[in-house]
């Protein structure tokens, strides 16, 4: 699985801000994040990375996820007492967990989200990062091709 060359761009310029070096492994990971934005586990990223990369351990995984959430270019969603899971949109949004079947998906978030936030914090305290997820089901027919459209 290769990165294209923006995506290698940004991944050697976070590494660098960070005084780390790209490696296969970090690649390999962060390209199999961004295959498919379906918030997998670090041990479906395993399963995924081992697919094109059959020698890369789960240790190894790990500390790429680990790496590459440090350098803000994953973010490392946690839902309740599952495994968590891990995002590469790092645009501002939100989280819906579908309690029947388990996904995960990013619902976007009006443009003021933040600013209308501020508003409701008490006096003098600043915003650093937020993290909003709702629960709940999906309707139980969804088709395919709608569920398709809502998962990034």
């Amino acid at each position: 699985m290769k990165l294209s060359p923006t995506s290698r761009q940004v991944l050697d310029e976070a590494l660098a801000r960070t005084k780390l070096r790209s490696t296969k492994q970090r690649e390999h990971v962060f390209a199999v994040l961004l295959n498919k934005r379906d918030h997998p586990t670090a041990d479906e990223v395993y399963a995924r990375a081992r697919e094109t990369m059959p020698t890369i351990s789960l240790a190894t995984v790990y500390n790429c996820l680990e790496t590459l959430v440090s350098c803000s270019l994953v973010r490392q969603v946690n839902i309740e007492r599952e495994p968590s899971r891990y995002c590469p949109n790092l645009h501002e949004h939100a989280h819906f967990h579908d309690r029947r079947t388990g996904r995960v998906y990013d619902i976007d978030v009006p443009a003021d989200f933040a600013t209308t936030l501020k508003r409701v914090l008490p006096t003098g305290y600043q915003i650093d990062h937020v993290e909003l997820a709702f629960h709940g089901m999906a309707p139980a027919k969804k088709s395919q091709n709608a569920e398709g459209k809502r998962q990034n």
